[in-house]
């Protein structure tokens, strides 16, 4: 399937998720990054990928599907990074040194987490080997759409901001959820695989990455609603700009 715009693509996924009876809690999977059957065999499968033999510092989003995949990562000894829901409360670490192996699932679970996350200040956040990410809809040639809101990008593009260097970016998805295509903004995080519960598929031309946040996209209240923006804004812009 083929679609106009990341909104039509998103409601087919979403839609048919439900429809074929592969959307897993929380439900319905509308609004959000979808969880999935399959999730569980797909962050196993993730690991398979060389990539992650030499991964020492991980971001992964907080959504429920990728759950396993910061599970997985504490249990191989991964310090995994978490951005907080709509990023109001910048970055947690999980620490695997600092977590008992018995309660590694429990830390992994957004819910819950929460005494084991160690909020990390912008001036403390450290470059990252790779990146995990949640996706609504996918294409095989490396588009991605998150569920709308933009904080995938925007995670991105505040590491981008710091001076790190581009990291390749994967997500864990159901096949469901590849599409053929759909349009593609600028600032998208760009993916280098994409991973199912069965497959691993590379993505022979990734697009470029975002170099760093582009301010005028932001909603008015952006710098009040997320104070990590506030701070890297006033930190490098502050003196040139109102």
């Amino acid at each position: 399937m083929r679609f106009s715009s990341k909104s039509r693509a998103r409601q087919y996924v979403w839609d048919l998720l439900v429809e074929q009876r592969v959307a897993r809690f929380p439900l319905p999977p509308h609004g959000r990054i979808p969880n999935f059957k399959g999730a569980e065999a797909a962050a196993r499968r993730l690991f398979d990928l060389p990539l992650f033999q030499h991964v020492k510092r991980l971001k992964v989003n907080p959504d429920a599907p990728q759950r396993y995949v910061r599970q997985l990562a504490l249990e191989k000894g991964i310090v995994v990074y978490m951005p907080t829901p709509r990023l109001r409360g910048g970055f947690f670490k999980l620490d695997p040194a600092q977590i008992p192996p018995s309660k590694y699932a429990e830390a992994a679970q957004l819910s819950r987490c929460q005494r084991w996350a160690i909020p990390v200040p912008l001036k403390d956040m450290p470059p990252v080997d790779a990146i995990v990410t949640g996706s609504v809809a996918v294409t095989r040639e490396g588009k991605r759409c998150g569920k709308g809101e933009g904080y995938g990008d925007l995670e991105y593009a505040i590491l981008r901001e710091l001076g790190y260097p581009e990291v390749p970016v994967v997500t864990t998805v159901h096949p469901l959820q590849i599409v053929d295509d759909f349009p593609r903004d600028e600032n998208d995080l760009p993916l280098h695989w994409i991973v199912t519960p069965h497959e691993i598929i590379p993505v022979e031309h990734p697009f470029p990455a975002p170099r760093g946040i582009d301010w005028d996209r932001l909603p008015a209240d952006a710098l009040k609603t997320m104070p990590i923006l506030q701070e890297l804004y006033q930190s490098k812009y502050a003196s040139g700009k109102n």
